[in-house]
């Protein structure tokens, strides 16, 4: 960056001085008010330390962030998964394949509010009609616990991107050599085989972004939370980003609530930037 040229630093300053100005200025000031009484409008005096450790005694909030741990788990192994499955189905020599990409993708097109209430629809009217007529306890009154609460939330959250991590794969398995594939194959290496030791360790880097990519979409997951469950039932299914926000809004504690969103900051960069430095390593150079 020291050997760039006036010309290079010229282009990117209305860049650097927007960040700057939309992320860079609030996110200072938000970690200012988290030591004042700031209640939205203004502050009367600091309190130091003292919303950081009532964290420590917030049952609601402790559950809820660890509910979102448990919900990013299992949503980050499943998109991957899935994502990668559907990858390799529509890079095959498929006469579909374009039709197929594009319905997969679709499902990220729609925003999540909306999203949200057409799986309640679902969840709730279509399962309970399916589990009366099938006799099935278990298909009725979904999302009123919260292990189905739980499913509900990563069920439509692997469907709206699973998708959009697809279009991730196909970037990186439609670079992978073909000569590679053919060599493993006249050396004798069956599907797994080329996938496992030809294939996947060359899309290593897509991994690497689909990751980075699902674990801060996980985390931060809040307009399917709020229409899907709104949090319910009992607040067994609130996510952090939601009781970040009821804390701010609803209860009118502006300055917890800010000291609630920097921990979380902190907290997800830490797993993000970690997971990058993990996987970087593992990649492989075409």
């Amino acid at each position: 960056m020291r050997n760039r040229s006036p010309a290079f630093w010229l282009f990117i300053a209305p860049v650097l001085v927007a960040l700057m100005l939309v992320v860079g200025v609030p996110l200072l000031m938000g970690f200012f008010y988290t030591f004042t009484d700031w209640n939205g409008l203004g502050f009367n005096q600091f309190v130091g330390f003292e919303h950081y450790s009532r964290l420590l005694g917030d049952d609601r909030f402790l559950s809820s962030l660890w509910f979102t741990i448990q919900f990013s788990f299992v949503s980050v192994i499943l998109l991957n998964i899935i994502g990668l499955g559907l990858a390799l189905i529509v890079t095959q020599k498929l006469k579909t394949s374009n039709f197929l990409r594009t319905i997969f993708f679709m499902p990220n097109l729609i925003g999540g509010l909306i999203l949200g209430f057409i799986w309640q629809f679902i969840f709730i009217n279509v399962f309970g009609q399916i589990g009366q007529f099938m006799n099935v306890d278990g298909l009725q009154g979904w999302l009123s616990t919260p292990t189905t609460g739980f499913w509900g939330l990563v069920i439509l959250t692997v469907w709206q991107l699973a998708g959009y991590i697809m279009i991730i794969y196909i970037a990186y398995l439609q670079n992978v050599p073909g000569e590679l594939i053919e060599a493993s194959q006249i050396d004798g290496a069956g599907p797994v085989q080329r996938f496992k030791n030809v294939t996947f360790p060359l899309i290593a880097p897509a991994f690497t972004v689909s990751m980075f990519l699902t674990l801060s979409v996980s985390f931060k997951i809040y307009d399917q939370n709020l229409s899907l469950t709104d949090g319910g039932p009992f607040n067994s299914t609130e996510m952090v980003a939601m009781n970040i926000v009821y804390t701010a809004f609803d209860s009118n504690e502006m300055a917890y609530g800010q000291a609630k969103a920097v921990v979380f900051l902190i907290f997800v960069s830490i797993i993000a930037i970690s997971q990058v430095y993990y996987n970087k390593k593992r990649e492989v150079e075409m």
